[in-house]
C-alpha cells in the first residue's frame, strides 16, 4: 500500500468517524420518533423499537400544523422581499459608483453584528405603535430589515466578478441603471438567488427569539410550537422528537433540492474575473 492510499485512508477513516458523531444524535430523534412511550426510557436511547408508532407524528403534526403554515407564510415572503432588496443593493453599490457609497456598504454591514436582544425593546415597542405587533407581516417585516445586510454582502461580492465590459456595452445601447438590471443583471443571477434564498429561508425558519417575543398564541411560528410541545410536567418525548423531525422538513428538502446550486453559487462569487 503505498503513502498517497494510506493517507486517503486515514482521511475517510477520520471523516466517517466525525460523520458518526454527528449522526449519532439524528438517530436517536429518529428512533425515538417512532417509539411507544413505554420504550423511551434512558437506558433504551439507542435500542431499536420493538415495534413502530407513528402516534407520536399524528399527534405533533396536530399540535404543530397551524404554526407550520404560520412559519410557511413568513419564511416564502421574507425570504423573496430580503433577497430582491439585497439583490438591488448588491448591484448599485458594485456596478453605480457615487458620492458616500464607500460609507454606504459599511454601514449597512454594520446591521449584521447588532445582536437581538440589545433592539428588542425598542422593536416591539415600534411595532405597537404601526400596528403589526403579534402578526405574521410584522415578522416579516423584521426578518426583511435584519436580512438586507448578508443578503446586500452576498449579492454585491456575486456583482463584482461580472465584467465591466457587459455594464458599459449596455450603457451604449441606451439602457438605463433599471433596465440593465432587469435585462442582464438579474437573468445572471440565477445562482446567486440559491445561495441567498436558502441562507435567508434557513434563518428565517429556525429563528426563535424575534418569534417569541413578537407573536403570541396563534401567530407563532413552528419553532415556539415546537418549544412549547414539552409539557411542563410530563414530556412525551416520541411526539417532541417527532415535532422536530416534522419541524426540520422543510429545511431538508430546500438543501437536497437546491444543494448543489448552493455550492455553485458560491463559487461564482468567489472568484473575480
Amino acid at each position: 500500500m503505498t503513502a498517497k492510499t494510506m493517507n486517503r485512508t486515514l482521511i475517510y477513516l477520520i471523516l466517517l468517524v466525525f460523520a458518526v458523531i454527528f449522526l449519532t444524535p439524528v438517530y436517536v430523534v429518529l428512533i425515538t420518533s417512532v417509539k411507544d412511550v413505554s420504550e423511551i426510557t434512558l437506558d433504551q436511547m439507542w435500542k431499536l423499537p420493538k415495534t413502530i408508532e407513528f402516534g407520536g407524528y399524528i399527534e405533533a403534526f396536530k399540535r404543530l400544523e397551524p404554526s407550520f403554515l404560520n412559519s410557511i407564510y413568513l419564511a416564502i415572503p421574507a425570504t423573496v422581499l430580503s433577497s430582491l432588496l439585497g439583490s438591488l443593493n448588491g448591484y448599485i453599490l458594485a456596478k453605480w459608483r457615487f458620492r458616500g457609497s464607500e460609507v454606504l456598504f459599511p454601514v449597512i454591514l454594520f446591521g449584521m453584528f447588532i445582536p437581538y436582544q440589545s433592539i428588542l425593546i425598542p422593536l416591539i415597542e415600534f411595532l405597537r405603535i404601526i400596528g403589526l405587533y403579534n402578526t405574521i407581516p410584522g415578522l416579516i417585516l423584521v426578518h426583511v430589515i435584519y436580512g438586507i445586510p448578508i443578503t446586500t454582502l452576498i449579492f454585491r461580492n456575486y456583482y463584482v466578478s461580472i465584467p465591466d465590459a457587459i455594464l458599459e456595452s449596455a450603457k451604449i445601447d441606451g439602457s438605463g441603471i433599471f433596465g440593465i438590471y432587469r435585462y442582464i443583471f438579474l437573468p445572471l443571477s440565477i445562482s446567486g438567488f440559491v445561495v441567498v434564498g436558502i441562507w435567508q429561508f434557513t434563518s428565517v425558519w429556525n429563528e426563535f427569539l424575534f418569534a417569541v417575543s413578537i407573536t403570541t398564541s396563534g401567530n407563532q411560528p413552528i419553532m415556539v410550537a415546537l418549544q412549547n410541545l414539552a409539557g411542563s410536567q410530563i414530556v412525551q418525548w416520541n411526539v417532541q422528537m417527532a415535532g422536530a423531525v416534522l419541524a426540520a422538513l422543510p429545511t431538508l428538502v430546500v438543501y437536497i433540492l437546491l444543494g448543489r446550486y448552493f455550492i455553485r453559487g458560491i463559487l461564482a462569487g468567489s472568484v473575480k474575473g
